[in-house]
């Protein structure tokens, strides 16, 4: 089989493809042929600086996936062959909060992820594809889709007449709108794209804002809020960006941290001030990805894909979220 894997010195353009043979699932194990990848700027993040995250020899990038069962191990498994299914970022996350064993089950990281043509997965590492979602759209699922929403529901808390402030159109920031309209939340959505601003728009985006023509945009915020600030801020860009996310939130609130797209540092005094809850997100456990492909389901949700390279020229794909000029997701097809 052909598989991707990262030259620790090499960044995007040091990936390389190798032959590696077909393993065999072992019990409690499952074969995936793969069908698709989504790329998260985690995984780019994990190429340009793999040595820094202690990748050394050959490892397979990517934690999202999504495919067809190809065989299942010994005694069998609560999937059979054929079925559809899309992977978890964590292997070893059932449920509860995270915990410090969990980090070693990442996919595409401490172990090996879904770059490749088949790949073995946990049977505990593995769901159910929703009906109504093709592979490509399934694959947006694990990271960017689970992170919004926990920042959005099971973490953050937002219920029907809130209002949550989303900052740009990656994927995280696009899912959540998605989940926030199904919802009946209102959005207040960032970007420096007139264009993407439209494409939000037509998403159900409530109040937009260019923050290329408005730097001040935490002002904006406010006014479009009556001065009171939105309910919930989901937070991609980090110290770069948070600053203004506090400005924002209103008293009381809450900042659901998952990016750090910006560099920057941040005085936390007005965290206290404000009696603030800043909460860092990554990603979620399985039983809460459960409940939100239910949620997608119910709702007829799909996710937006914004971009399709096949698998030979994966190296495209990366090179596209390095340039952040993507709306939603990139995805790979196997």
């Amino acid at each position: 089989m052909k598989v991707w894997v990262i030259n620790a010195e090499g960044g995007i353009d040091g990936l390389q493809m190798i032959d590696r043979d077909i393993p065999k699932p072992g019990p409690g194990e499952i074969l995936v042929r793969l069908k698709a990848n989504s790329i998260n700027y985690r995984d780019l993040s994990t190429i340009k600086n793999a040595a820094a995250r202690g990748i050394a020899g050959e490892r397979i990038p990517n934690s999202d996936g999504a495919g067809i069962v190809e065989d299942v191990g010994p005694g069998g498994t609560a999937f059979k062959k054929s079925d559809r299914v899309v992977g978890t970022f964590f292997q070893d996350w059932l449920s509860g909060s995270i915990h410090e064993g969990v980090m070693a089950s990442a996919l595409g990281g401490p172990i090996d992820g879904l770059l490749c043509e088949y790949a073995l997965l946990e049977e505990r590492g593995a769901l159910h594809m929703p009906d109504h979602l093709s592979f490509e759209e399934a694959a947006t699922l694990p990271c960017a889709g689970l992170t919004a929403w926990h920042c959005l529901i099971e973490g953050g808390g937002a219920r029907a007449g809130q209002t949550v402030l989303l900052l740009g159109t990656g994927g995280v920031s696009i899912f959540a709108q998605q989940i926030a309209k199904a919802s009946g939340i209102r959005t207040i959505l960032t970007s420096s794209s007139d264009e993407k601003l439209d494409r939000a728009k037509a998403l159900g985006a409530d109040v937009l804002i260019n923050y290329r023509d408005c730097p001040n945009w935490e002002e904006k915020v406010m006014e479009a809020t009556d001065g009171r600030g939105v309910d919930l801020v989901v937070e991609v860009g980090g110290a770069g960006t948070l600053e203004k996310s506090i400005a924002s939130v209103r008293v009381g609130g809450r900042i659901s941290l998952v990016g750090i797209l910006t560099g920057g540092q941040m005085d936390p005094t007005s965290i206290m001030r404000k009696s603030i809850t800043l909460q860092g997100i990554y990603v979620g456990p399985r039983d809460m990805f459960e409940r939100f492909n239910a949620a997608l389901l119910q709702n007829d949700i799909h996710p937006v894909i914004d971009a399709s390279v096949e698998f030979a020229d994966a190296k495209e794909a990366y090179r596209m979220m390095e340039k952040a000029g993507h709306f939603g997701k990139i995805v790979v097809t196997i």
